[in-house]
């Protein structure tokens, strides 16, 4: 379920990747040609965008389908970006928390993207969600598993830990708490694009030293996408890629510290 897409290279119209396509993520809201789970993601949509010289990133968002909305082509068509990251939206429960629901979800200079589910959610995230600071829980933009997971990961880049760390660790750490949850987790900072595949498709798009493109699936039939493996981490600039394998998870939870017995 979602959709998503990242962009880094010379500026451009949001359009030229996110419209003009003949499978473009506008398109991908009705017809996705590789999604697992779900057909149609039609509950919310958004893009995030970085204008030169300011790091902060804006967005547009909406609660409703991407073709549904009268201003998206229009605005997608004028605005250009050298660093963006549209999404769109199927909800794993309804369409709680509209707008405030769709990606992508920011702070500060980061935006952040989930296409997946999480299991059992959720009560298979309370531990998780109470390790949080409880003003981190009640700033949570919406209350889906897709905040929290943002949450989970905010938490961790904010402590200091560097991007692709932070998405790696947040990943096996839901996984072990809801086993089965699918994960594929995008980070967008304005210079670089991290991102993970855990349960569902994740490609990559690259012309090296010009532009870098990472999607859930391709957005035309160039030869040159290539799919990135199941449980792997991706780590893009403008000028290359760099995959690597995530721990395995048995290996991750075997080589965890053994709890102190209680007194």
């Amino acid at each position: 379920m979602c959709r998503h897409l990242a962009f880094l290279g010379p500026e451009e119209p949001l359009g030229l990747r996110l419209v003009e396509p003949p499978h473009s993520l506008y398109r991908q809201s009705w017809a996705p040609r590789r999604q697992r789970y779900g057909t149609v993601n039609a509950d919310g949509f958004g893009v995030g965008w970085y204008a030169e010289g300011d790091p902060v990133p804006a967005r547009y968002r909406r609660a409703g389908p991407i073709w549904g909305d009268q201003s998206f082509a229009d605005l997608a068509r004028v605005v250009r970006s050298g660093a963006f990251l549209g999404a769109v939206r199927d909800a794993t429960v309804g369409s709680a928390d509209g707008e405030a629901a769709a990606a992508p979800f920011a702070a500060g200079t980061w935006l952040f993207s989930h296409n997946g589910a999480v299991t059992g959610w959720p009560g298979s995230l309370a531990a998780l969600a109470q390790s949080l600071p409880p003003a981190e829980l009640l700033s949570l933009e919406a209350r889906c598993d897709s905040a929290l997971v943002w949450a989970l990961v905010l938490s961790r880049l904010r402590a200091g830990d560097e991007e692709g760390q932070a998405l790696a660790d947040t990943v096996l750490e839901v996984a072990a708490a809801a086993p089965g949850s699918r994960l594929n987790l995008l980070l967008v900072n304005g210079g670089t694009i991290t991102a993970t595949a855990w349960g569902d498709t994740l490609w990559y798009l690259t012309e090296p030293g010009r532009r870098t493109i990472v999607a859930s699936e391709p957005y035309d039939d160039d030869p040159q996408w290539q799919e990135v493996p199941d449980r792997t981490l991706l780590a893009a600039t403008r000028t290359d890629v760099l995959l690597t394998p995530l721990k395995d998870l048995r290996d991750h939870m075997a080589s965890a510290p053994p709890e102190e017995p209680s007194t």
